[in-house]
């Protein structure tokens, strides 16, 4: 087992902590995918993690950004490593160790939803309080450090050692209740409408609802909250600020990417210092880019193609 030396960046960057994923994902070329048959169709192997995605589009979107992450030393965790120096995303500081990089493995049916899939990511509990701590300078002089549900004990340890402003996606409703006794260390938080029912722990139905669970944020702490809603928009909520953007809807040609550009919008708009509904505005921008393209993050992602895909459509703001 290895650890790379940290480098000292000497411009204001963000901390990304999480996990770097091999995503294979396989479906039939055409008809019903049989079960316990061999299907002709096509199989795409990517790169991925939530940790991983969200940095690479920060990367891309010209943010200088640090990834704290876990690889195998073995093809696919030096193909992580080679893929992020090509694009200018630092990962100088992640642990190489000998364990298999973390794998996803996915079956989608005809219709192009998920049948099945395996997550082989033990790596990720090698990512413990020794390998935060010996980059604890790295984390607390970052401008903003992203989180996510997905890292093992350390997200606890994470958000109660260090006073850097964290920004935390909640990845998926069962591991949402994780984060749900921490939001009073949260800067900013990212949920779909299930997650922040988990982490509110109220039913959210309509627009009140809606107020309901940002004011409770608010009450934690937390300064920015985000609900998306899937095609209804976006619920925003800050101390100065609180409405729904929602904007036309788009042809999609894949969902991987939306969430992690979203995030990765989102800490652009932190990082601009600009009012966070146009933070938001500018993350949706960047997710539909996302939804537009056949890869997880779309190759030709920077701040003017968001601005054009923003003035492109018709963004409707709601204020509440």
């Amino acid at each position: 087992m290895s650890q790379k030396n940290t480098k000292t960046l000497q411009v204001p960057y963000i901390c990304v902590i999480g996990g770097s994923n091999i995503d294979i994902v396989g479906y039939p070329n055409s008809g019903e995918l049989l079960i316990g048959d061999s299907n002709p169709g096509m199989v795409k192997t990517s790169l991925g993690g939530v940790g991983r995605n969200i940095a690479e589009n920060l990367a891309r979107l010209g943010v200088a950004t640090k990834l704290l992450s876990v690889v195998g030393d073995d093809v696919q965790g030096r193909r992580i490593l080679d893929h992020a120096k090509a694009i200018g995303l630092d990962m100088d500081a992640a642990l190489i160790t000998d364990a298999p990089t973390s794998t996803y493995l996915c079956v989608l049916d005809e219709a192009r939803e998920m049948h099945v899939g395996i997550a082989h990511m033990d790596i990720l509990q090698q990512m413990d309080t020794i390998y935060i701590q010996k980059h604890a300078d790295l984390i607390q002089n970052a401008l903003f450090c992203v989180v996510d549900t997905n890292l093992p004990e350390i997200l606890s340890y994470l958000v109660t050692h260090f006073t850097v402003p964290f920004v935390l996606d909640t990845v998926s409703a069962n591991k949402a209740a994780r984060a749900r006794h921490l939001l009073g260390h949260l800067h900013t938080v990212k949920a779909n409408r299930l997650e922040a029912e988990i982490l509110s722990e109220i039913t959210i139905q309509s627009e009140t609802d809606l107020q309901k669970a940002g004011c409770y944020f608010m009450t934690q702490g937390i300064k920015n909250s985000i609900i998306t809603l899937g095609t209804e928009g976006v619920y925003f909520k800050t101390p100065e600020s609180e409405g729904v953007i929602r904007t036309a809807s788009v042809d999609m040609v894949s969902a991987s990417g939306a969430g992690d550009a979203l995030m990765a919008g989102l800490v652009y708009g932190l990082v601009q210092g600009v009012p966070w509904v146009e933070s938001v505005r500018f993350a949706m921008g960047a997710s539909l880019m996302a939804i537009r393209s056949e890869e997880s993050i779309h190759p030709d992602l920077s701040p003017e193609r968001v601005e054009a895909v923003i003035n492109r459509l018709d963004f409707h703001y709601q204020k509440l």
